[in-house]
This record gives structure tokens, C-alpha cells and sequence, in this order.
């Protein structure tokens, strides 16, 4: 490790099973920068106290536009990089023990990225943007279809890797020119699967098999008026988290538009309250946040992709 490491935005974020905290750096520095400066690989792992304790990752072997990551019941991290067409499993120390498509192939038409998608029935993807495993079963459930012009649908997949099913966003008939891309997904612990809909400003819920079975709608109200500029464009369901208790009562989820984070009762939906004081770069203040995570100790920890940085909040959204 080195005392000069230099991040780029941080594209994702997950926990270990010891409250660790894996970031991941996209390493899209300033290059003058690194006359002062070490460039810091693409996984960071912090302790609890926010002490860096090791990184690792090779960028060439990893991907490009680092999305999201989970760890799963054994401590192995599964690593999501938006820009490619896999998926990898890596040990807490870092090393590769698993690939779920192949290296420089997509889900295309023509196996590259400027084919036409095909959401097909293989263990191949095309700009996946998130995944979770279910440690009942072992199985994967990846959210493939970060941005239009790749795939949109939720792929679930076997402890080995076997594609399983499949099953994409509800749209009404009047929603069908709104991207139907899964940015988020997470499983709660009744057995339901939680997916952003960022092009729709909504969570959608459905069971493990694709039925869907609630929306939750989220909204905003712009601080200053949209006329003559774009508005409400990077979306208010980005990433979410559930609260540590163990009926999770609790959906916590980074609006991009208001720069906050709404709190939801997760059962019924209903908006309860919000933290985040806006955007800006001082304590309290977010830069396109845009990983979420919650510890055992019910502390919500928020990473920037543009602020470059981690901050931890208790239950109540002060920071602690």
C-alpha cells in the first residue's frame, strides 16, 4: 500500500462480513495529478475505522466503468464492471476465482458492443450494472443493462455459473420509450428482489421468480426552476440499501436529483424521511453519490463517484 494514492470517482461499493468496506475506484484521474501521486488500484479496502488495509485489482483484467460489488456468504467479492460483458468472483485478498462470460464478448448480435443486444438465455452479459446472491441457494442475480444500447433485464444464474431465467422491468403501455435498464439490485431477507429503475424514477419489487409485486414511486421537487436546462435527468432510484434490523423495516435510496437520500418504510412503501444536506463537497454534502451501504451497527455509508470520497452516517443521519 502506499501513502499517495490517488482515486478516481468511485463507481461502487459493498461490505464484508467483518463491516470491511470495498470500494471501487474507476481511476479516472487527472494524469498531471500522478507527478504527486500514486495512482490507487481499482478495489480499496477499508476497516471499520475507514483505515485503508490493502487494495488490489488489475484494471485490464477487471473492466472498465466499475459498477458494484457483493460479498457473499463465504467473503468472496463478486465484482460488476459496467463497460463489459462479464462478471468476476474474487477471494478477500484478491485473487480471480471466477468468470461468468467470457473476455471481450457482449450479449450482442455480433458478440461486440456496438451490436444490437439480445438479453439471450446464456451466462453472457451487455453493460451489467449490478448483482446479489441469494446464500440460500447460491443463486445470482445480476442486473444487466447499466445504459440504453445494451441489455435490460434481470438474469439469475447458479451457484456454478448456469443460466437459470431472466425477466425485465414493467412498463405500461404509455412507458414504453422509458429505458427499462436495471441500475441497482438488491435482495431482502424475506425473499424479495429490489431493482432500480432509474429511467423511471421508481423501485420495482418483484419475487425471486419475476413477478412483480410492488412500485414504490420516487420523486422530486426542483430547488431551482428547469427552464432552460435539463432537469431530473440523472434520476431518483440509483442505488438503495435495506437497514440492518433483522425485518430490514427500513429501504434506504440515493435520489441523484435532490442529492439525498430518501428513507422508505420498505413494506408499505411510504416516504418517511431524508438526509443529506444537498450537493457540495462539505460534510454532509454529496457529489453524485452513488453506492450505498448499511453495517451491522445500522451506520449508512455513502461513496461519491464525483466528491471522490466515503462518509459514514448513523440511523439518524448525522454523522457519527
Amino acid at each position: 500500500m502506499n501513502g499517495n494514492w490517488l482515486t478516481g470517482g468511485l463507481g461502487g461499493m459493498c461490505l464484508g462480513q467483518n463491516d470491511e468496506v470495498y470500494l471501487l475506484n474507476r481511476q479516472n484521474v487527472v494524469e498531471a495529478d500522478l507527478d504527486a501521486a500514486v495512482l490507487a488500484p481499482p478495489v480499496i479496502v477499508l476497516n471499520r475505522q475507514g483505515e485503508v488495509v490493502n487494495g488490489w485489482g488489475d484494471p485490464d483484467q477487471i473492466g472498465g466503468r466499475l459498477h458494484d460489488c457483493h460479498v457473499d456468504g463465504q467473503g468472496n467479492i463478486w465484482v460488476v464492471a459496467a463497460a463489459i460483458g462479464y462478471i468476476q468472483k474474487y477471494s478477500p485478498e484478491g485473487v480471480l476465482l471466477a468468470q461468468l462470460g467470457e473476455s471481450d464478448l457482449y450479449d450482442s448480435t455480433d458478440g461486440t458492443r456496438e451490436g444490437d443486444p439480445l438479453n439471450s438465455d446464456r451466462t453472457q452479459f451487455f453493460l451489467p450494472a449490478a448483482i446479489d446472491v441469494d446464500n440460500a441457494t447460491g443463486e445470482i442475480y445480476v442486473a444487466d443493462g447499466e445504459l440504453p444500447g445494451g441489455n435490460s433485464r434481470i438474469a439469475v444464474l447458479s451457484s456454478n455459473g448456469e443460466f437459470l431465467r431472466q425477466w425485465q422491468l414493467f412498463r405500461t403501455d404509455d412507458q414504453q420509450d422509458i429505458f427499462a435498464g436495471p441500475h441497482c439490485l438488491r435482495l431482502s431477507s424475506d425473499g424479495l428482489v429490489y431493482v432500480c429503475d432509474r429511467s423511471a424514477d421508481q423501485i420495482q419489487v418483484f419475487d425471486h421468480d419475476g413477478q412483480l409485486q410492488q412500485i414504490i414511486e420516487i420523486g422530486f421537487d426542483s430547488v431551482t426552476a428547469p427552464a432552460g436546462r435539463e432537469s431530473g435527468t440523472r434520476g431518483t432510484a440509483v442505488v438503495l440499501a435495506f437497514s440492518a434490523d433483522p425485518e430490514q423495516r427500513y429501504l434506504y435510496v440515493i435520489n441523484q436529483n435532490s442529492v439525498r437520500v430518501e428513507i422508505f418504510d420498505r413494506l408499505s412503501g411510504e416516504m418517511l424521511t431524508r438526509f443529506g444536506n444537498g450537493p457540495g463537497r462539505y460534510r454532509g454534502q454529496f457529489e453524485l453519490p452513488h453506492a450505498i451501504a448499511v453495517d451491522s451497527d445500522g451506520n449508512i455509508i455513502i461513496a461519491e463517484q464525483e466528491g471522490r470520497r466515503v462518509q459514514k452516517f448513523n440511523f439518524l443521519g448525522i454523522r457519527p
